[in-house]
Formats: structure tokens, sequence, C-alpha cells
């Protein structure tokens, strides 16, 4: 059966969109824990999710119903899961999911199940043997596997999340976190102690290069001092990104 509920976020009621989040996954992977987990979450948050709960039988047609469930949905979730691209109903919803995302402008979140976080060619290559069989499969209609192909390289190329090396709990705030933020259209999470301590460095490394730069031009003997009124050296600015901090170098200050 599948699950709707009312968002409490009025940015997908007061549009053209029905559903907050659309989530793609391999049932027999993660229906009965990641994936329920999540849901789970994000529906406490009060966020409208489409998660289909139908086992659609080999060789049956995607219903239109989940088709249309994806497009009228503002995000969704691609679960990748070891048997994810085994699935052709799976990949006809990324598919879809690609579709919407070029022509609607739908945000796409790729969720790494039990895989290494790696470079797109490795993940790639958790499905290469999934394609060889729909290549077989379905020889008399190879342009559509080419389609899955492609949509699969696009969606791993997006930034997401994984589950590597982290609690599954953890992994679920993460996600749920940044869906409310996209959806409230707030900037997300800063963690600000470790923001101030970030600034702290490189005020401190600032603070070291400028004395150094001080004492080595008070000690140069090269030339009078007043043949160089004025010493430059990089000052650096704080570009903020979430959970992150970065000194960039931006232009020179007289001492």
């Amino acid at each position: 059966m599948s699950i709707q509920r009312v968002s409490s976020f009025g940015s997908s009621t007061s549009s053209s969109w029905k559903y907050d989040v659309f989530i793609s996954f391999r049932g027999a992977d993660t229906r009965r824990n990641f994936t329920s987990h999540l849901y789970t979450a994000l529906i406490r948050k009060g966020i409208s999710v489409f998660k289909d709960d139908k086992e659609l039988k080999k060789g049956k047609p995607i219903p239109s119903e989940l088709l249309d469930a994806i497009e009228k949905s503002r995000i969704s979730i691609v679960v990748f899961s070891k048997d994810y691209a085994s699935s052709p109903w799976c990949l006809r919803e990324l598919a879809r999911i690609v579709q919407c995302k070029n022509t609607l402008g739908q945000k796409v979140i790729p969720i790494f199940y039990g895989l290494v976080p790696s470079v797109e060619r490795e993940h790639m290559e958790n499905f290469d043997k999934a394609f060889v069989k729909h290549e077989e499969d379905f020889r008399d209609n190879i342009e559509e596997v080419e389609t899955w192909k492609r949509a699969l390289t696009d969606v791993i190329k997006l930034r997401g999340e994984d589950s590597n090396d982290r609690d599954e709990s953890e992994l679920i705030k993460a996600v749920v976190e940044e869906i409310s933020c996209e959806l409230s259209g707030q900037l997300p999470f800063i963690n600000f102690k470790k923001l101030l301590a970030g600034v702290n460095s490189c005020l401190e490394k600032v603070q070291i290069q400028a004395n150094t730069i001080k004492v080595q031009w008070r000690e140069s003997t090269m030339a009078p001092p007043l043949m160089f009124p004025f010493f430059f050296f990089f000052v650096r600015c704080f570009r903020i990104t979430p959970n992150k901090l970065h000194c960039v170098p931006i232009g020179a200050f007289p001492l």
C-alpha cells in the first residue's frame, strides 16, 4: 500500500508539489530496516512522504500512480543498496527522477547504503553485473537500458550521504536535517562551537605570519627602512560551508 502524509511545511502544499519526499529503494534490501526507519523519522518531523509499499511482480509495468508521485514530489531520496540496480522497477523510477530533476528542478539526494563511498566509477562497478543481465533480458529494448545507465551515472555524481563508518541513526538524522532545511528555506545547521574554534585557529596563523614578517623586515639589511614604508602580507577571510570553515587568501594590506 502506498503511504501518504500531510506536510506541516507550507512550501509543498502552496505549490505544484503534492509530496515533500519520494523514496526510491530496493525493497528486498532496505524495506524493513533503513528505509522504514528513515520514513518514520521524516513523518515525525511533519514531512509528507511517498513510499511505495507494494512489491511489483517481475514483468509487470511500473504503476502510473508511482510515476505521478515522483513527478509531484519536491525531493527524491534514492537509497542505493547492493542490489538496487538489479531491479528494473527501481531503474525506471530512477530514470523518471532524473527527468524531473532536469525539467522540474526536483532536488535529488542519493544515499549509498552499505556501499563503500568512493569515486563514481567504483560505485558503478557495484552494479555492472546487474546491467549485464539487463542487456540480455532487454535486448529488444536496449535503449531503455542505456537510459537507466545514464540516470544512474547522473545521480551518483550528486552530493549525498553514505552509511560507511557511521551509525544508522546519525545518517538518518543528517538526511532529515537536510530535507527540513530545504523545505523551510533555511541554511543547514552550523556547529558554532567548531566554527569559533576554526576562526581562532585561523587568526592565530595570521598573527604568527604577521609577526614573522615584521621580524624579517626589521632584521633585513638589503635596504634602509625608509625604502620600505609599507610591507604587504596576505590576510585571510573566512568562507563558511556547513560544518566547515576555510581560510581563503583575499588580498594584501600594509602593516
